[in-house]
């Protein structure tokens, strides 16, 4: 049997939008990302929304309706100063905190939302930086084990976000954010970084990349554009081009990886 173009038409208008109602009706169709982190598949907090699942797209809100933590608790521990906390996304702390020579982003909210509801978060062979108000949250809000009590002391900064630098901070959030964390680390020098560690942090350029010996091909790969100078920080370029550094940074150190002795 042959089909003219006029039933087959239809056929395929049928087809179509006949298969999109059929998944509306079953709930199958979605347009947009509905936001919610996995959750634990196991153990004590089986079925309870994983942190480590935040994503950089997220807003505060977007976290404060998986989790109990508000937007303007987030807002407190990451200086985060917005009339609106619940539409802050996540993934520009980045920028906030460019300057401050240290990896503040989505793996510090991870860390500070996990321990702040003291659900179970792996920072093995991690560097997770939480800026000063955020551990004193922590410190006030949770009972922090020995080893999460060490870990906070270890990666506490006492940097403040672009936009609060040149700000004189209220009496009133002074004393929220005073210091009580035990020492905290000194900014590093920028444009610095350690060969010897072989792992792509905030600091990292695209000619220790290469040092080390991840070829220009796999990098443009990754970063979707052509190599800048060798002298630029990946997380400078990432954060001016769009990109999320927490997804690019993974996908460069699986390569150092590969290729580091």
């Amino acid at each position: 049997m042959t089909l003219t173009s006029k039933p087959l038409a239809i056929i395929v208008f049928i087809a179509i939008f006949g298969g999109i109602g059929l998944s509306s009706t079953f709930g199958w169709w979605q347009t947009e990302s509905t936001k919610e982190p996995a959750k634990y598949t196991e153990g004590e907090f089986a079925g309870t929304a994983n942190p480590a699942d935040i994503r950089g797209s997220y807003t505060f809100g977007d976290i404060s309706n998986s989790f109990d933590v508000t937007p303007e608790i987030l807002a407190q521990a990451f200086q985060v100063t917005t009339d609106t906390p619940a539409s802050f996304p996540v993934k520009d702390l980045e920028s906030l905190y460019l300057e401050s020579g240290y990896e503040i982003g989505t793996n510090s909210v991870r860390l500070f939302v996990a321990y702040y509801l003291g659900l179970p978060f792996d920072t093995t062979g991690q560097e997770i930086y939480l800026p000063q108000p955020a551990a004193n949250i922590l410190q006030k809000h949770t009972t922090l084990t020995p080893e999460q009590s060490t870990y906070i002391q270890t990666y506490t900064v006492d940097v403040k976000p672009a936009s609060l630098v040149d700000i004189e901070m209220s009496p009133a959030q002074s004393e929220g954010t005073a210091p009580e964390a035990g020492p905290t680390t000194s900014a590093p020098e920028a444009g610095t970084s350690s060969e010897e560690e072989y792992a792509v942090k905030g600091k990292t350029i695209f000619g220790d990349l290469i040092r080390w010996g991840v070829s220009q091909e796999t990098i443009e790969q990754i970063i979707g554009a052509p190599m800048p100078d060798p002298a630029m920080k990946v997380k400078d370029f990432v954060t001016a081009n769009g990109l999320e550094f927490e997804t690019v940074k993974t996908q460069l150190q699986a390569e150092v990886d590969k290729v580091k002795p």
